[in-house]
């Protein structure tokens, strides 16, 4: 090898030891916690010489081999490689099994190597998580025999590590070359370029608030890439919240990739989807005896694998047509291949979620990771629901009418803890026959808890003897019982717990993340720099504090490109949209809206706080100006009908439509030119005022100082920015935003609006 490469034990075994069909079928497994305490156990039953958690190296021509092993006796000379599972051990899968062999063979060569041993018994330990019961399997292997294990195994990987290396040193040399794909940087794209590689070269974060228009998906990734070679960046993420900016990040790399030379930058590009959007056969079951793309899966791989990173660019459906082309699982093929990736484009939640892809993929491999986070004002509320878990009445009550006996006893004593809570909270009657009932709980029901537990483990035994009984619903049940246990174990000041009963057997227990802080923190330190970037992160110490970001985060304001004189902002002071003035501000707004109409014919937008006030306002618009066109968001409106919405908005055309502000048209859509001329803004955006969002301010004001801020007033304004950033997309555009609100004129309020904004009058039209 003309270069060096460093791979861990684990990727080394699943790349030269998995076989056989995919198969995901449900098996109980241990959680991560569970694991790492079955680790502890077995440790603890060792002699006082037992070292656990040994960290080995060893290599064989230019490969590295790096890892752990589990436990060692240096008296028996005994390796141990532990693993823990649920029921039966007879029913592990081979290929499972030849991995866990692989594993500690691999560790094995390694200790005799640096050891100076001539032989060594090697274990394999199974810990039956629920009895603690240990069944081993050991073989007594010479230095020589494991030796030879290890260089069949490197030899295996090898030609793969060469096509590694030799691409990282292609790939790194020409990220040194790499060219702006323009011939010049649109009006503030090169200070928000500049401020991005900044960051990346120092190895922090960055909060950058760019306005829309400037073309901050290439700004951010430009950047990002020329650092990555100078910064041995390992792989860089480009992360959305929704669909529309993976494909712009998508077009920008493809942008970069041609480069100025007609020659293809060597930049392996992957786009992650959702399984549901990925799955070829949604109606059956992923093993190889149902999909025929799940049958020999790992024996095709391989094949696969090669043919995907020769392509380089594995946009969703390029990969699908990699995938079917070798008679593989398009979704599985795409988790395979992020691990061999460059630039992976996907959701946040694949490196901040609890289970995140990319973040698991970088602490196994000690990535050096560069994360971009596109339209990052959502993360607060997008983290919030990852942390966040529930517990429904139904489910429990539908399932204990089919339960298998075994499975009665805890169903039964869940079933008396939830009627406990319900009773405790004074919701007894609540929502029978009025609205539904909503209670704070100060503590965690501890016993509701404890019986939780309970069910997951007896649902949990039972699938390890019957298998074959893993239904939907009891799957469901155990997958909602883990996901909230896991949560109620760091239950703390970030989150809350709250009942709500919407009448007989229909109670929901949640579990609501506050601050994800909390819980982000380790994800910002885990990468070598994260790049938040939005038109709307403003202000900055909103976003630091709730996110966790490091306190030297700095956060940087691209001037606007737009010019004043391009958006015309006016204010209604004369408006009041609170609840109370609700009635009396439906005439003034109608009549503001009409005039603004009447004085330039086109395309508008109207957002409202509701429905409810929404339709109040369309209805009695529609009776005094009949000949106006109008049309409507609608609850629940599917994708059809919302691509119809947008297609109304066609150039030249003429229409008001109205909609809910921080709904599916106040951001993420692209009205450019006269497709869209002006908006109307009936609300300053404010959460409702309720329990819930009242506990949330106690709690803020209680950490951060800032409760009414940061609950209500900041969140609000970031709905309205972005609503009002419609309007102004490209350099040519011109509009009018009016704001129709008294509040909008206070000096509070004014200063969290675009310091580009000149506000216009402040009284009656």
């Amino acid at each position: 090898m003309s270069t060096n490469y460093r791979v861990a034990v684990r990727a080394l075994c699943d790349f030269t030891a998995r076989e056989g069909d995919l198969d995901h079928r449900f098996t109980p497994a241990p959680s991560a916690q569970e694991g790492m305490e079955g680790h502890t156990l077995v440790a603890s039953r060792r002699g006082a010489d037992y070292i656990a958690e040994l960290p080995l190296s060893g290599r064989y021509e230019q490969l590295t081999v790096t890892g752990r092993a589990d436990g060692f006796d240096p008296v028996n000379h005994r390796l141990e490689e532990i693993k823990t599972h649920r029921g039966s051990v007879e029913r592990m899968a081979d290929n499972q099994r030849a991995l866990h062999w692989a594993q500690v063979k691999v560790y094995g060569a390694l200790l005799c190597a640096e050891r100076g041993l001539e032989s060594i018994t090697v274990t394999l330990v199974y810990l039956e998580i629920a009895s603690g019961k240990e069944t081993l399997l050991t073989h007594d292997a010479t230095a020589d025999e494991l030796q030879a294990f290890f260089v069949e195994q490197c030899q295996r990987f090898l030609a793969w590590a060469q096509q590694e290396a030799d691409h990282r040193q292609r790939r790194d040399g020409a990220l040194c070359n790499l060219r702006f794909p323009h011939a010049t940087f649109r009006p503030g794209q090169r200070e928000l370029a500049e401020d991005v590689y900044k960051a990346a070269s120092t190895g922090r974060c960055l909060l950058a608030q760019a306005p829309t228009g400037i073309g901050k998906t290439l700004a951010t990734l430009f950047p990002m890439l020329s650092a990555m070679p100078r910064q041995q960046l390992d792989r860089i993420a480009f992360l959305t919240m929704k669909t529309p900016g993976r494909r712009l990040a998508l077009d920008a790399l493809a942008t970069l990739r041609m480069g100025d030379k007609d020659e293809t930058l060597p930049l392996r590009v992957l786009e992650l989807v959702a399984r549901e959007k990925a799955c070829e056969y949604p109606d059956r079951a992923c093993h190889g005896e149902s999909c025929p793309l799940a049958a020999g899966f790992y024996d095709r791989l391989p094949t696969a694998r090669q043919a995907a990173v020769e392509q380089g660019w594995l946009d969703r459906q390029a990969l699908r047509e990699v995938a079917l082309a070798h008679d593989v699982c398009p979704y599985y093929l795409g988790q395979e291949l992020a691990r061999w990736a460059d630039v992976i484009v996907g959701d946040v939640n694949h490196w901040f979620d609890s289970h995140a892809l990319l973040h698991g993929l970088a602490q196994a491999n000690e990535w050096r990771a560069g994360v971009l986070v596109d339209e990052a004002h959502n993360l607060v509320e997008r983290a919030r629901g990852m942390y966040s878990a529930e517990l429904d009445q139904q489910r429990l009550n539908r399932l204990r009418r089919v339960a298998p006996s075994p499975l009665s006893g805890p169903l039964g004593r869940l079933a008396r803890q939830w009627q406990a809570v319900i009773k405790a909270a004074g919701l007894e009657a609540a929502g029978d026959k009025g609205p539904p009932g909503y209670a704070l709980l100060e503590t965690l029901p501890d016993k509701l808890v404890g019986a939780v537990q309970q069910v997951g483990a007896a649902i949990t035994d039972y699938l390890g003897e019957h298998p074959d009984q893993a239904s939907l619903e009891l799957q469901e049940l155990l997958f909602e019982a883990l996901a909230f246990c896991r949560l109620a174990e760091r239950f703390g000041e970030h989150s809350l717990c709250d009942l709500t009963r919407h009448g007989r057997g229909r109670a929901v227990l949640g579990l609501r993340n506050l601050i994800p802080a909390d819980f982000l923190a380790a994800r910002f330190n885990a990468a070598h720099s994260v790049v938040l970037f939005s038109a709307t992160l403003n202000p900055a110490h909103y976003y630091r504090d709730l996110l966790g970001l490091p306190e030297n985060t700095p956060w940087r304001e691209v001037v606007s490109p737009f010019s004043a004189c391009q958006l015309e902002v006016r204010i209604r002071s004369d408006i009041s949209t609170r609840f109370r003035d609700r009635e009396a501000s439906i005439e003034p707004m109608v009549a503001t809206i009409a005039q603004q109409y009447q004085r330039r014919p086109g395309h508008y937008l109207a957002f409202f706080s509701s429905f409810a006030y929404l339709e109040a306002a369309i209805t009695r618009f529609r009776e005094a100006h009949p000949d106006v066109p109008v049309f409507s968001q609608t609850r629940g409106m599917p994708e059809a009908q919302r691509d119809a919405f947008l297609a109304r908005f066609s150039p030249g055309g003429r229409g008001i439509g109205f909609a809910v502000l921080g709904g599916a048209f106040a951001e993420g859509i692209d009205l450019p030119g006269d497709r869209l001329i002006g908006a109307f803004i009936a609300t300053l955006g404010l959460p409702p005022f309720n329990a819930f969002n009242e506990a949330l301010k106690a709690r803020l004001s209680a950490r951060f100082g800032q409760g009414d801020d940061y609950t209500y007033q900041i969140p609000g304004m970031i709905k309205v920015v972005q609503a009002a950033g419609r309007v102004i997309r490209s350099p040519e555009d011109e509009g009018v935003v009016v704001l129709m609100d008294d509040r909008f004129a206070q000096p509070k309020v004014r200063a969290l609006l675009p310091s580009w904004w000149q506000l216009g009058s402040h009284s009656s039209y």
